[in-house]
């Protein structure tokens, strides 16, 4: 079986960040999460794995290498522009050959991996199996109706859904899917739909299983699925102190201290995790929190948020909260006090705040 990863996408729901930055390689709890992807393939066995890159193919290619760091041998796929998931399994078919194969969306997340999903589709060998969970606004994503526990119509972003299951963005395909992708129209927005491709599986009498997915899966599109998500990878860490605390710092609760990093005369509340080379002084670092490689925060409280690689805020003296900032960002004081502040702040941003 094969592994193929769609990291091709722009971002738009990401911005200002992703002009800057691939959106799969933001890191939740430090880690990009297109590395949560390529891990969960491996993890079933799967480690041919293709990436679908577009304008970003360079970073993505620079992160991920050739994929031996993960236990995989790792293609690159270039598409030109997003024209749908239908339209990225197309152009992948001379890599896939005639192989059954995973398709992830680079940006998803799924909290216990695809072992078990992997497992049933080898097993039972229908020509797609879907995940699904539901959502209170089914609207938003494609939109599989079942009956009698089979898939009989599937639908993307319907305007008046007649189920709340989403499909979650894994897929598993035999070589079946690519007739049907040569077969269907482009959407409204101009894209080849992998749902109209599955329903012209349906429609072609071909087996399609749903399989109902237990736990969390989050799409990281948006800046509060992104919090969220690292909220969810947080709660599992396992504490460790591997920089300096000094004795006048408390650490509360699972805190994970990279190598390097340096907390002094600090409040670090977990779940939260404190990259390499970070300096942490005279500041408190609140739950759900994570900081980045060589982060530097002083005299500042910092909460739910994610600060990338290099970034500095400092002399703050209202708290940080629900907030993503990019690599390179600065946050300094200003003389004019505002009552809160929230941060969405894409790479080098420089922000100068009054008080």
């Amino acid at each position: 079986m094969k592994g193929l990863i769609l990291s091709g996408g722009k971002g738009t729901r990401l911005r200002p960040l992703t002009y800057t930055s691939a959106k799969q390689l933001v890191p939740v709890a430090n880690k990009p999460v297109l590395f949560y992807g390529i891990e969960a393939l491996v993890a079933a066995g799967i480690t041919d794995i293709g990436i679908v890159v577009g304008d970003t193919h360079a970073e993505i290619r620079a992160a991920v290498g050739d994929g031996s760091k993960f236990g995989a041998r790792v293609s690159y796929i270039e598409q030109d522009a997003p024209r749908g998931l239908a339209h990225a399994v197309l152009i992948s078919e001379g890599f896939i050959g005639s192989d059954p194969f995973v398709m992830y969306l680079g940006d998803n997340l799924l909290n216990r991996g695809i072992v078990e999903f992997v497992e049933q589709f080898v097993k039972e060998k229908p020509a797609a199996q879907i995940l699904l969970t539901p959502v209170p606004d089914p609207q938003m994503f494609g939109v599989a109706e079942l009956k009698d526990g089979k898939v009989v119509r599937l639908i993307e972003k319907p305007k008046e859904p007649k189920s709340n299951l989403a499909l979650v963005g894994v897929y598993m395909f035999g070589p079946e899917i690519f007739t049907s992708a040569k077969r269907i129209k482009p959407s409204f927005r101009n894209e080849l739909e992998i749902t109209d491709a599955i329903q012209d599986l349906i429609d072609r009498g071909l087996q399609v299983n749903p399989h109902l997915v237990d736990g969390w899966w989050k799409d990281t599109g948006k800046l509060e699925d992104m919090l969220e998500a690292n909220r969810l990878i947080l709660e599992t860490l396992t504490p460790r102190v591997d920089g300096t605390v000094d004795a006048a710092s408390r650490i509360d609760g699972t805190v994970v201290i990279e190598a390097g990093a340096i907390v002094e005369n600090s409040v670090i509340r977990g779940p939260a995790i404190i990259g390499p080379g970070a300096r942490i002084r005279n500041a408190y670092i609140g739950p759900f929190t994570s900081i980045g490689k060589d982060v530097e925060i002083h005299h500042s409280e910092v909460e739910h948020s994610i600060v990338l690689e290099g970034s500095l805020i400092h002399d703050l003296d209202v708290r940080v909260a629900d907030s993503l900032i990019g690599r390179g960002v600065k946050i300094h004081r200003l003389p004019l006090k505002p009552s809160a502040h929230r941060f969405m702040l894409g790479d080098n941003s420089e922000v100068w705040i009054r008080w």
